[in-house]
């Protein structure tokens, strides 16, 4: 009898739990047994193993085959198994040295030529491999996403057979080398200079970017809702190298490409509006990452908010004070990061037209009430900014002035990229994510400022958590200013910013 045991890595969530494939070769009838809960994909796997050696030319044994997947209470899925027990086999049977086995962890998928296959959450896999000290082996397809995690050692190969080469030290390893990411190899962004006027929406904008600050925009069809909202990618700050990592596990995880999150571009996710409350927070049989948990260090677009279901709007509610999705079922328990920033757009009314002066709305105010009421206090509470976008004369819209020279996205971006810094650099988080005694600290207010804001909530009848929320968006006003301290005007900016249709009271 012949024994060996290989580590590989289940996907559970965005972590990746370490599974011992233990094969076993016995006396007896010829079969191949799988245990340890495997699922379907798993099970098959002995099928793309059995080929795989037979057209490499090794021997596959004629003996009772028993390959364990511990832990056994472990749900298995995919074929990220198959090669680890292609290289158990492999060494239970002696066609492999097995001396070096408990050093590495191997992930990959076998074809029946016994090539090497991308497995999707190889991100969270390598994180895991580090954690315990080993190496990790994989498939030359994956190693760009691996190459994130830099403490570990890793070796890239194309088949089956390079495996067993760099087990039987026949092939070198070779340290994988990142590649450098240059500020030229970014996407182009749309650019905010293409809008036409807009200055107080351009601005919400800019304060959103700079502070991480949820957005609520209103207005008429056509008055550029959208067309701002696309341009805010434009403005965000490249990812820093921890949130790069987060947000490549939870891409790597749900099976997408990850190569623009690892080069620092933030996530921006735009899902229709007939999304359901599952593939908004992710779940299934198997849970999976939802649109809030792809869009986690991005930003989340809703255009035609109130078009969603009321339902699925409302399971926004917890992570957007958390920052986090929890998922329960009945197999399973998991958690998804989900700290994005909200962007929203929506019409005043059925037909759109409400804060038109033309007078072409034709809603009544019973109408006009149930459809905003589709957004809950409790939600529209949750959103920092609150503006009002009004479509353009036809005169200014196609005014040619060449005088007329409106801020590049580079100008503005440059402006939130040191608003950021020195956020980074007070608190080692964005504004929006100041809590407890952070908030305290970083948004003092002197004595005048805070019976202004005391008389303001009065008159606004403003809930403690959107005074806090106007305390943030003070402090990032500050700071895109490069004030230390929170002025009258920015508290008043802030305030301005929390009425969706009334102009800011005067104090």
């Amino acid at each position: 009898m012949s024994l060996a045991k290989v580590y590989a890595r289940a996907q559970q969530g965005i972590v990746a739990p370490l599974v011992e494939v233990e094969v076993h070769l016995s006396g007896g009838l010829p079969t191949f047994s799988l245990v340890g809960l495997p699922e379907a994909a798993v099970r098959e796997s002995k099928e793309r193993v059995r080929s795989a050696l037979l057209n490499l030319g090794f021997i596959f044994p004629m003996s009772r085959i028993t390959v364990n997947l511990a832990p056994a209470d472990l749900p298995k899925e995919g074929g990220r198994y198959d090669l680890a027990i292609a290289v158990g086999i492999l060494a239970a049977s002696n066609q492999v040295p097995a001396k070096l086995l408990d050093q590495w962890e191997f992930i990959g998928e076998l074809s029946l030529s016994g090539d090497l296959r991308h497995v999707k959450g190889m991100l969270p896999a390598a994180i895991g491999c580090e954690h315990s000290g080993r190496k990790l082996c994989l498939p030359r397809q994956s190693v760009n996403e691996a190459s994130l995690v830099s403490e570990l050692e890793l070796v890239a190969a194309d088949n089956l057979l390079q495996v067993c080469h760099l087990l039987s030290g026949q092939l070198p390893i070779t340290e994988h080398e990142e590649a450098v990411i240059t500020h030229d190899e970014l996407p182009s962004y749309l650019d905010l200079a293409d809008v036409k006027g807009q200055f107080q929406a351009k601005r919400a904008l800019e304060i959103a970017a700079a502070g991480g600050h949820h957005l609520l925009m209103t207005g008429s069809p056509g008055s550029g809702k959208s067309m701002l909202a696309a341009r805010l990618a434009g403005l965000l700050p490249v990812l820093r190298m921890d949130e790069r990592i987060e947000s490549a596990a939870i891409y790597s995880v749900a099976g997408l490409n990850t190569e623009q999150v690892c080069k620092g571009v933030r996530p921006f996710r735009s899902p229709h509006h007939t999304a359901s409350a599952v593939s908004l927070v992710g779940g299934g049989s198997y849970p999976q990452p939802g649109e809030i948990s792809l869009a986690h260090n991005g930003v989340l677009f809703l255009d035609e908010v109130v078009e969603f279901s009321r339902a699925v709007l409302e399971v926004l509610r917890e992570p957007l004070e958390a920052g986090c999705i929890h998922i329960s079922r009945a197999a399973q328990k998991l958690s998804f990061p989900a700290r994005f920033q909200l962007i929203a757009a929506m019409n005043p009314c059925p037909c759109g037209y409400a804060l038109d002066s033309s007078g072409r709305c034709r809603c009544s105010p019973d109408q006009i009430l149930r459809y905003q009421s589709k957004l809950s206090g409790p939600l529209l509470d949750r959103i920092d900014l609150h503006i009002q976008v009004n479509p353009l004369p036809a005169a200014e819209l196609l005014s040619i002035d060449i005088k007329d020279t409106p801020e590049r996205s580079a100008q503005v971006a440059l402006r939130v990229s040191k608003s950021v810094e020195i956020q980074l650099h007070r608190q080692q988080c964005r504004n929006a994510f100041l809590q407890g005694d952070a908030l305290l600290l970083h948004c003092a207010l002197s004595a005048p400022l805070r019976e202004l804001l005391t008389n303001a909530a009065t008159k606004m009848q403003l809930s403690a958590r959107a005074c806090n929320r106007i305390l943030k968006v003070s402090r990032s006003i500050a700071d895109l200013d490069g004030s230390n301290d929170i002025s009258r005007k920015h508290v008043l900016e802030a305030l301005s910013y929390r009425q969706m249709s009334e102009s800011a009271p005067s104090y």
